[in-house]
């Protein structure tokens, strides 16, 4: 795996299929339902035991890690059929859950000439996939900021398929959550990997039941290998901080989640608990920043959230005005469309986030301080990355686009992560994990 990019969505899928064909007895590839647009969910599973495993990758369509980590371990096991006999396993990788979302995210990795990360080089960009002087290897190099925001996408909250709306909410079950829940009832695993990835920061672990042994485990996998570890994540903020880097749902029963829009959502991992299901959501970071893990106390937390807040607001009122003085524009196309929708839900929900954060005990240390500065930083790029190819590439958001992405990379010393080591991460956890559990 040295060496080796994110593959595209079409990569992906050919990969699978070389693999199974290759090992017919080991591996089987079947679609488990469509999405909106009708593009198959695959699942590749491996072994023959009764009691199953699920990994759901590609659950947010920025998130290209998951992908490449289900295959790598796939392939594993079909080298290594022992791996998987000797649990009685069988081991299911949804390769997919939004390909619709991943064949727009994935444009960041090929690009059009001058964007993406194989295409011409940008002015102190590195390309993956460049053959280095000398060596008849392909080595990874580290690719920008810049070049991934360029081609952003990810889908609005309500879009996003590993969250189906409450009972109560008007708005239909999209196909990939119903195909979803399906493949939870029929398999009822005994536990459920969601691999995600996060553009800037650390790494880490959501358990749905405290596991023995787990944090110590997951904290010595992120040591060696170099990754930091998120002091106190902010995603799932009810759940308890059982060590750095690791939540734990507070207790048994499964709760609902809302995002900062208003969506409110029972999430696809909150849902298996109702078969006795352990999900684990592995976070691995694409540019890791050491300060996240800082556990040194703050002076004055509340200042650390007022300035961070302040950074929010005043860059989604910027981008407000950017987007003003373009005059009248609307998108055209379903994919503007789907940027614009994103966008400008992102550019909304400011004032919902800094109540939040409010209304928490943030920022209490260096390392949550950091992570602070980082997501207010990275919501208004994330917005104005995808309202810049809704309105067809203007110049002044092009530039607000490299401006915070640089500034972002140079304010936190955000350091790319090998796309090896981040699939290592969550492979040698999963593996970790499920040893725990059957």
């Amino acid at each position: 795996m040295r060496g080796t990019p994110y593959p595209t969505l079409g990569e992906l899928l050919r990969r699978a299929r070389a693999t199974v064909a290759a090992r017919p007895g080991a591996l089987r590839l079947s679609a488990v339902g469509t999405s909106r647009a009708g593009r198959p969910l695959w699942l590749l599973s491996a072994g023959h035991g009764p009691r199953h495993i699920l990994t759901v990758a590609g659950a947010h369509a920025n998130e290209p890690v998951g992908g490449v980590t289900s295959l790598s371990l796939a392939e594993r096991f079909a080298r290594e059929p022992a791996l998987l006999q000797e649990s009685g396993c069988t081991w299911n990788f949804l390769l997919c859950l939004d390909p619709d979302g991943a064949s727009l995210a994935g444009r960041w990795l090929t690009g059009r000439p001058g964007e993406g990360l194989r295409g011409e080089r940008l002015p102190g960009e590195g390309l993956q996939g460049e053959a280095l002087p000398g060596e008849g290897r392909v080595a990874e190099a580290s690719p920008t900021l810049r070049g991934y925001y360029r081609r952003f996408y990810r889908p609005a909250f309500a879009a996003q398929p590993e969250f189906p709306p409450i009972a109560s909410d008007p708005r239909p079950v999209m196909p990939e959550s119903e195909a979803l829940v399906r493949l939870i009832d029929e398999l009822r695993p005994v536990v459920q990997f969601s691999l995600h990835g996060v553009e800037v920061g650390g790494s880490f672990l959501q358990l749905t039941r405290a596991v023995p042994g787990a944090a110590a485990t997951y904290r010595r996998i992120a040591a060696d290998l170099g990754i930091p570890l998120e002091h106190r994540p902010f995603d799932g903020m009810g759940w308890l901080a059982e060590s750095p880097g690791v939540l734990v749902l507070p207790d048994s029963s499964p709760t609902e989640e809302r995002d900062p829009s208003g969506f409110t959502s029972q999430a696809t991992w909150l849902y298996a608990m109702r078969h006795g299901t352990v999900s684990a959501v592995v976070e691995a970071p694409f540019w890791s920043v050491a300060g996240v893990s800082d556990p040194r106390p703050v002076a004055e937390p509340r200042r650390e959230v007022a300035e961070a807040s302040e950074i929010l607001l005043g860059r989604a009122k910027q981008l407000e005005a950017v987007v003003g003085e373009l005059g009248p524009r609307s998108p055209e196309t379903p994919e503007e469309i789907a940027h614009f929708t994103a966008a400008r839900e992102l550019m909304d929900i400011g004032p919902g986030v800094v109540d939040t954060w409010n209304s928490a005990e943030l920022a209490t240390t260096v390392g949550n301080a950091v992570s602070l500065g980082v997501a207010a930083r990275r919501i208004p790029l994330r917005a104005a990355a995808m309202m810049r190819q809704a309105l067809g590439g203007a110049p002044a958001l092009d530039t607000l686009v490299e401006t915070w992405a640089r500034e972002l990379a140079s304010t936190f010393d955000a350091r790319w992560v090998p796309v090896t080591d981040q699939t290592e991460l969550q492979t040698r956890t999963m593996l970790a994990l499920a040893r725990a559990l059957v």
